[in-house]
């Protein structure tokens, strides 16, 4: 571990954890991302953000024609958006050689899930009209957004359509609560106050099954699943998130990597510019995406 990695992980727990388990509710959340990301999320020269329809085009250099990346950002459901996420975003994107589009969808303060699945579907239907094949098409997100994207993608694996690759920082994917490092991280994660989970998961869902494939992807079946790169942290809370949807992703075959560390943030890969492993990280992701459509058996 870095001594900055190392640095960041202490004024996270000193400073972000602590305000996290205050947050009044979903408007303070919201408000409080959008600060915070214009000072951690840094931004590579010549960004370029182009919004059209609720889907937000995010490159910082020269892009593969004809390929994209689909990808959903995370903020618990209830904050977030592709302009807090475009600093790292713009970063995958030139590491990449790919395009990212972010598309928008509601937060679970204006329409409890599964209504972002709803809206993630619909911009995967966008994209496909705009010309993008399967196979032009990489999926990706983090956090609430990583789980977002796991349950598009079996979505596309169900009508036949699977996306050449997908990757998830962090993912959310199960809100029923099971996952054993809720319990075993609480005190290890740098970041995520545990205590908050129970009052989020009621926010986000309603009275709607915590076991919906649409909002906890991990009880999703995934036949014919292309490729999958998760992220996570040995340290964090979603932990078993991952592990477990790594498990089930290989049940039905996919080709599943897994990218950990011991002790990092949740979503390390967007704290680009603060300490080298996610530099490194998001370096992985873009050979992930090259390798993925550089794959020529498919």
């Amino acid at each position: 571990m870095s001594w900055r990695l190392g640095l960041t992980n202490a004024v996270l727990r000193l400073l972000a954890k602590p305000h996290l388990a205050r947050t009044p509710g979903p408007a303070e959340a919201e408000r409080d991302l959008r600060r915070s990301t214009r000072l951690f999320m840094r931004q590579p020269p010549f960004l370029r953000h182009i919004s059209r329809d609720g889907l937000h085009w995010i490159c910082a250099g020269t892009c593969a024609p004809g390929k994209v990346i689909l990808y959903f950002h995370g903020g618990g459901y209830v904050s977030g958006s592709p302009l807090t996420h475009q600093g790292p975003l713009g970063r995958l994107s030139k590491l990449a050689g790919v395009e990212v589009c972010a598309p928008v969808y509601r937060l679970a303060q204006e329409a409890p899930l599964p209504a972002a699945f709803d809206d993630a579907v619909a911009a995967h239907d966008r994209v496909r009209a705009l010309g993008y094949a399967p196979d032009d098409i990489v999926l990706g997100g983090d956090s609430a957004g990583g789980g977002l994207a796991l349950a598009l993608l079996a979505h596309c694996c169900a009508i036949a359509e699977p996306p050449r690759a997908a990757f998830a920082f962090s993912p959310w994917t199960d809100l029923s609560r099971t996952a054993p490092s809720l319990a075993e991280n609480a005190r290890a994660d740098p970041f995520l106050p545990v205590d908050r989970i129970s009052e989020l998961i009621d926010i986000c869902l309603g009275d709607h099954d915590p076991r919906d494939p649409r909002v906890s992807p991990l009880y999703a079946d995934f036949p014919g699943a292309p490729p999958v790169l998760l992220h996570v942290a040995e340290s964090e809370i979603l932990r078993d998130d991952t592990l477990r949807m790594a498990r089930r992703l290989e049940q039905f075959g996919a080709k599943v990597t897994l990218d950990t560390l011991p002790h990092a943030p949740h979503v390390w890969p967007l704290f680009d510019g603060w300490f080298p492993e996610a530099r490194a990280s998001l370096r992985r992701t873009a050979a992930f995406i090259q390798d993925s459509f550089a794959d020529t058996s498919r």
